[in-house]
């Protein structure tokens, strides 16, 4: 089973490669912004409860999304392979993910990393902004704010992976072909 921790900061093309990759190797997406969306729509006992944190901007706790994550493993008992979206974001939730996959008989194959300057992103996410109309992209202050969020609370779990020896950092910058080939080829090695 080939299960991808997608990794990378925001603006880096996590969204764009991952659509590539689902394609290419048949893995099933776990995004956990479109996984809590949908608990919570559809007032799910996990949703429910995750809606009371979000309402009072609190962070949901790990063992709420990994309920949902675990309920959206079980869907899937045929799956080639998950590609894991926005998720983990601690070294916490990276533990209990591989205490998730285990109790399957799995455990995470890869971690790979879209590593792209800062500089970059920026003007990336600005560029999207006006594309999208996103909110979130078109503010600098709001763009760097997320991005040291990412460096300062998501970039250990980089470390985490570093341990296990899974972790795969891939140049970020390039053209979106160029980009995927490298992915493939660490996915293929």
């Amino acid at each position: 089973m080939l299960n991808i921790v997608l990794f990378g900061p925001p603006g880096a093309g996590k969204g764009t490669q991952s659509a590539k990759l689902i394609e290419k190797y048949h893995l099933v997406h776990l995004s956990t912004g479109d996984i809590f969306r949908a608990n919570i729509k559809s007032a799910t006992e996990l949703g429910v409860l995750a809606k009371s944190y979000i309402d009072k901007g609190q962070l949901v706790p790990d063992e709420v999304t990994i309920g949902m994550l675990a309920g959206e493993v079980n869907k899937n008992p045929d799956a080639k392979g998950f590609i894991f979206d926005g998720f983990p974001r601690t070294q916490a939730q990276a533990k209990a993910l591989d205490e998730l996959l285990a109790s399957k008989g799995t455990s995470i194959t890869m971690m790979l990393a879209l590593e792209v300057e800062e500089e970059e992103l920026r003007k990336r996410l600005l560029l999207r902004g006006k594309d999208s109309g996103r909110a979130d992209d078109q503010d600098p202050a709001v763009i760097q704010k997320r991005i040291d969020v990412y460096n300062g609370e998501t970039m250990p779990v980089k470390e985490f992976y570093q341990l296990q020896n899974k972790y795969k950092g891939i140049d970020g910058i390039g053209e979106i072909e160029a980009i995927f080939n490298a992915l493939c080829a660490e996915i293929d090695k």
